[in-house]
């Protein structure tokens, strides 16, 4: 019983040196597909990017981490989208009029999708903000981060350039 507790205490302090950056249930799934309404009116599928890495990015307006890290998900966008990188906003606010107002004020042009119903949500598990989901170009759910704190950026920067060297 001796050498369990330090096997125990390190899984503990492993997992809550990680924080916000805990794996999910999904991890090593397929992701569940989708299809929602995007601000420019068309309807995007989720399937339609496979072969590509996509990051999805569960989000609200009432979100002060989400709002801290939308512009840091744009310069991510903007710098690997040339090589297979696809970021997809998926909203979840009630008024999407109050989305797009955020959306154009901090200038993102990644896709933003709006899932009111909160049926995509519920797929993902999502059940705080924000959440953001990495998936290989097979379409796998490879990472599942948690929240958002200054620095969670420089862990998807690694696995985004990890995910693109497959």
């Amino acid at each position: 019983m001796k050498g369990l507790k330090p096997i125990l205490l390190g899984a503990f302090l492993g997992i809550f040196a990680l924080g916000g950056l805990a794996s999910s249930g999904l991890t090593g799934q397929p992701a569940p597909d989708f299809a929602l309404k995007s601000a420019t009116g068309e309807n995007l599928r989720l399937s339609e990017y496979r072969g590509e890495v996509v990051m999805i990015n569960f989000w609200a307006t009432w979100c002060g981490p989400c709002q801290q890290e939308m512009p840091l998900l744009e310069e991510l966008h903007n710098r690997y989208q040339r090589v297979g990188f696809r970021l997809l906003g998926v909203n979840i606010d009630d008024d999407a009029s109050r989305a797009m107002q955020m959306v154009q004020s901090l200038g993102v042009t990644f896709p933003v999708l709006f899932d009111d119903t909160k049926s995509v949500s519920k797929l993902y598990q999502v059940e705080a903000m924000p959440v953001t989901v990495l998936l290989d170009r097979a379409g796998t759910v490879r990472y599942v981060h948690h929240g958002y704190k200054p620095g969670y950026e420089e862990h998807y920067l690694t696995e985004i350039r990890s995910l693109l060297r497959e």
